[in-house]
């Protein structure tokens, strides 16, 4: 990918997110996927691809960090709770009751091993709430909703990549489902990634007192949020938990220790440039290479997949908040649907499916996984807010 076409690339980005700014209900990902669709039609992008590495190494440090940097941590307190089971257990739940699902429905249209049903469960767990987050802040009068999504999706990003790391080994090494082997190297990856990140953006708080210079200051996050990460794989933990846990901690810390006015004004100016040039580029991108996956035979067994990740997210929603007595008089069944309906599919699906390419290479697994993403994408970012007028209004 040339500099020429990241240019023209952020140009488009540019003019779909100030149109944005006037249409406060605009799907910008959407649009901005559904442009990059057209653009693989134009020759000049044909050479444009789009890897695991350049996600990993490039776009999601970036966009983990700021999520959790920003994310206030009052909101995380008060909800930390069902946060913390729904971004853990109920990931670990929804995997395995969809991998069940895609299995048995999928060997009706193509032969699938239930290991290869259990990956594709699991890129398909992980949320990417960037298109909806505000428009739940906006349409709703009480912000819980959209302060769950956001959450959870922090959370859920770091256990599903833990669970694809585990099941694309199985898969491509041709071993079977061993519970013992699974629950260890779950619980020292995700555990090990939380801690990692807890001590780095621990360590690179206090490291900030070196420097008195906002610029300096700044320049100290971006090492925190590719540092972090870059850590946390070489360790051998999870980097997207490392990033996300060192951002929280970096962000604690400074709200509790520095107390120079200007430091998150400095910090947050710079940081909201990052994120929506690099969201621009990555659904662009995330278009242009889907283009290549999308014709295909097996639609029908692909729009199936989909509805079912709706449906098992809903039934994991509604069974966790309905049998917790607490939970139960704070939830109801309309507002499992909403974070159901809220939790699109994204970068971080696009992320590991970009892994399971490099890896395997088996094109109908990836198209028919690739296809699901996109429709959660396209309905679920269009429909959010005329759902969410329905069910609240």
């Amino acid at each position: 990918m040339s500099s020429h076409q990241v240019l023209l690339l952020l140009l488009v980005g540019y003019i779909v997110f100030s149109i944005d700014k006037k249409q406060t209900y605009f799907p910008v990902p959407v649009v901005l996927v559904l442009l990059g669709l057209a653009l693989a039609l134009v020759p000049y992008f044909n050479d444009i691809t789009i890897s695991k590495e350049l996600i990993f190494n490039v776009f999601l440090p970036a966009l983990l960090f700021t999520s959790a940097y920003n994310f206030p941590l009052g909101y995380l307190r008060r909800n930390k709770w069902i946060i913390t089971c729904l971004g853990t257990i109920g990931v670990l739940l929804t995997v395995i009751m969809l991998g069940v699902a895609i299995y048995f429905v999928s060997n009706i249209f193509i032969q699938m091993s239930f290991v290869a049903a259990l990956l594709i469960a699991s890129i398909l767990t992980p949320t990417d709430p960037v298109s909806v987050v505000s428009i739940l802040k906006k349409s709703l009068s009480d912000e819980k909703i959209a302060d769950i999504v956001e959450g959870e999706s922090l959370l859920n990003d770091g256990t599903s990549i833990v669970l694809f790391t585990i099941f694309l080994g199985m898969f491509v090494n041709e071993t079977s489902f061993s519970i013992s082997m699974f629950l260890g190297e779950f619980l020292f990856v995700s555990i090990g990634g939380v801690v990692l990140g807890v001590a780095f953006g621990w360590l690179m708080s206090k490291a900030v007192h070196y420097s008195k210079h906002r610029t300096y200051q700044v320049m100290l996050s971006v090492i925190v949020a590719y540092g972090s990460f870059y850590l946390g794989e070489w360790v051998g933990v999870s980097g997207v938990l490392t990033t996300v846990t060192a951002g929280m901690m970096l962000s604690w810390e400074f709200g509790k220790n520095i107390k120079e006015d200007h430091f998150r004004d400095s910090l947050d100016g710079f940081w909201n440039i990052v994120e929506p040039s690099v969201l621009a580029l990555l659904f662009l991108l995330i278009g242009i290479q889907a283009a290549d996956y999308l014709i295909f035979s097996e639609w029908t067994l692909a729009i199936i997949i989909f509805v079912l990740s709706l449906a098992v997210r809903w039934f994991v929603l509604t069974g966790i908040t309905q049998i917790i007595p607490a939970w139960r008089s704070q939830f109801a069944l309309k507002d499992s649907s909403l974070i159901t309906w809220s939790g699109i599919k994204g970068s971080m699906s696009v992320a590991l499916l970009m892994g399971f390419a490099a890896a395997d290479g088996n094109d109908i697994l990836i198209s028919l996984t690739f296809a699901a993403v996109l429709l959660s994408l396209v309905i679920q970012s269009v429909g959010v807010f005329p759902l969410t007028k329905r069910l609240k209004g």
